[in-house]
């Protein structure tokens, strides 16, 4: 999916990332970008930034994009002006990023007019997607129903370990078998 420019926004040189700052996932592949987009030079050839609660600054932007659609798929605004979304979106930045670059080629390969690697990575992203809310990203809504089952689980995992359930460490010796969040020194 991607959108036709409108007008080239005025001094924009880099592609914009947009994310969800209150999605735990989505943060996370914002910060990994951010890093990865310094290049050799100290350049940046993508800024991230986060959504925010504006529709109106959105518009600014490009006058195509609707808050709800930018929480609900990846967006990544072009220097043209054009946008890319879900796959594509993630296609395109690693063609941006210095340490993908190098494989992200794939994505262009066609076969009969049928682009293979680009298909798989429009399913990835719908998966992740989907799963988001598993994880406990309140602000990605509700699992699809195929995930509920994982999300119940999920949800009784933390309330027997705590709101860390998600995030897995080692225990210490002597620990074993108890719930990290049940040991207290009395």
């Amino acid at each position: 999916m991607s959108q036709e420019p409108l007008a080239p926004p005025a001094g924009r040189t880099r592609a914009l990332l947009l994310f969800d700052d209150e999605c735990g996932v989505c943060r996370h592949i914002a910060g990994w970008v951010s890093r990865s987009a310094q290049g050799s030079t100290g350049s940046r050839g993508v800024e991230v930034r986060p959504i925010g609660e504006d529709p109106e600054a959105l518009r600014a932007l490009n006058p195509a994009l609707s808050i709800w659609d930018a929480y609900d798929t990846i967006h990544l605004l072009m220097p043209d002006g054009s946008m890319r979304l879900g796959g594509q979106a993630i296609a395109e930045l690693l063609r941006r990023l210095p340490n993908t670059r190098w494989f992200a080629w794939l994505f262009a390969v066609s076969l009969f007019g049928w682009h293979p690697f680009q298909q798989a990575l429009n399913l990835a992203y719908a998966i992740l997607a989907d799963v988001r809310p598993v994880f406990g990203c309140e602000s990605c809504g509700q699992p699809s129903a195929w995930l509920r089952p994982l999300a119940w689980i999920v949800a009784r995992l933390k309330l027997i370990h705590g709101p860390a359930a998600g995030h897995f460490t080692p225990r210490k010796a002597g620990t074993a078998g108890t719930p990290a969040a049940s040991v207290h020194a009395d």
